[in-house]
């Protein structure tokens, strides 16, 4: 019967239907869906939690926070303990949570809700943005790698491209323009401010990443995870990490997030007020490894309310962009030589594109094979 089963299982059948209804996971959890696709199906070894923490890491319990004091801080010794403390954060995490971050509280109240707003508007209102052409300007979808990855997830996204062009008004849909738009205005603020910290934490001049155009793009994402019916089949986000110079995430109050750090699953837990901020791919890259991209996933959602957050990439993605990007001078020498090849940020990002979120590090056709 089993074999029956799988014989008669057409997946690409079955993704393009779901596909063409243009209403995402939300269209299955309002058609009243009590079991889950099987094209949302992950391995049980990837929903798996790894053996319990071994006894020299249990003193780690989760990412740090730092406040940022505003982004203006009272002393030179409290900036050069935030420096100290985001550099090691960002040597062994690679995430880290901030607090007193500049970005107005209510602001992001408003931001949630104007996702949440676009995706509980009705179907018909979200199908006229719903498409998998990654050029538009505004593009709503359900897992931008459907027809690549291994497994679905149980999320739904609207992505728009804020930087180095910003969006015209009329590109956005009403319910979330004018919050976006103020949003990422404080984001790209916070972004610089993050990379000069960054700089000195690797001993560089503060302007370092700036100059580098690090801060230049910006993709925004806006997931919203329905309630899961069977939790324990899917994933709200496979394990990745991120293909951004730095990402700025704001999550809501149910958790779901999780980091892995030597083989071990950390839960990222709810700091009122706080941003989330890791390290992506690319300034990984740009340090030669001094700097991490952790991976990480999301868990399917057990809560009765879908969980929303806001993913803010500095990168300029598939945009066109001839700078050419490898290590930095400054931090390799003869006994720590380059360990990646120069590379564009356009073609890092196709390859990535291409590859889908499938657990492996889109860094290693970048590596220099000794």
């Amino acid at each position: 019967m089993e074999t029956m089963k799988i014989a008669s299982y057409d997946r690409v059948s079955e993704l393009k239907a779901f596909d063409n209804n243009k209403t995402g996971v939300k269209g299955l959890v309002d058609a009243g869906v009590s079991e889950v696709p099987r094209i949302f199906h992950h391995s049980s070894l990837k929903l798996s939690s790894p053996k319990p923490i071994s006894s020299d890491l249990q003193h780690l319990t989760t990412i740090p926070t730092f406040d940022l004091g505003g982004r203006a801080f009272e002393d030179e010794t409290k900036r050069k303990n935030v420096i100290q403390g985001i550099k090691e954060a960002s040597e062994k995490w690679g995430f880290f949570q901030v607090i007193n971050h500049g970005v107005p509280l209510d602001l992001l109240e408003k931001m949630k809700d104007g996702v949440r707003g676009f995706h509980e508007q009705p179907p018909e209102v979200r199908k006229q943005y719903y498409g998998r052409d990654f050029s538009r300007r505004f593009l709503y979808l359900s897992n931008f790698d459907l027809f690549s990855a291994p497994a679905a997830n149980w999320r739904d996204t609207f992505s728009c491209t804020i930087a180095p062009d910003p969006p015209k008004p009329e590109d956005l849909p009403e319910i979330c323009r004018d919050v976006m738009l103020e949003y990422t205005k404080h984001v790209m603020t916070l972004g610089e401010f993050l990379f000069e910290i960054l700089s000195e934490a690797l001993g560089l001049d503060p302007n370092h990443l700036n100059e580098m155009d690090c801060s230049k793009g910006m993709l925004m994402l806006n997931h919203y995870y329905p309630p899961c019916p069977e939790p324990e089949l899917t994933l709200g986000a496979t394990q990745h990490s991120d293909s951004s110079f730095l990402t700025v995430l704001l999550p809501d109050q149910i958790e779901g997030l999780q980091v892995t750090r030597e083989g071990y699953w950390y839960d990222v837990p709810h700091v009122p007020g706080a941003l989330i901020i890791n390290i992506g791919d690319l300034l990984q890259l740009i340090t030669n490894d001094k700097f991490i991209s952790l991976e990480h996933r999301v868990l399917a959602n057990r809560a009765t309310r879908a969980r929303v957050s806001v993913a803010c990439f500095f990168t300029t993605g598939l945009r066109p962009n001839p700078r050419l990007y490898g290590p930095i001078r400054e931090l390799v020498s003869e006994e720590n030589p380059p360990k990646y090849r120069e590379t564009t940020i356009r073609e890092y990002a196709a390859y990535l594109n291409a590859k889908g979120l499938d657990g492996t590090s889109a860094l290693l056709p970048f590596k220099i094979r000794t």
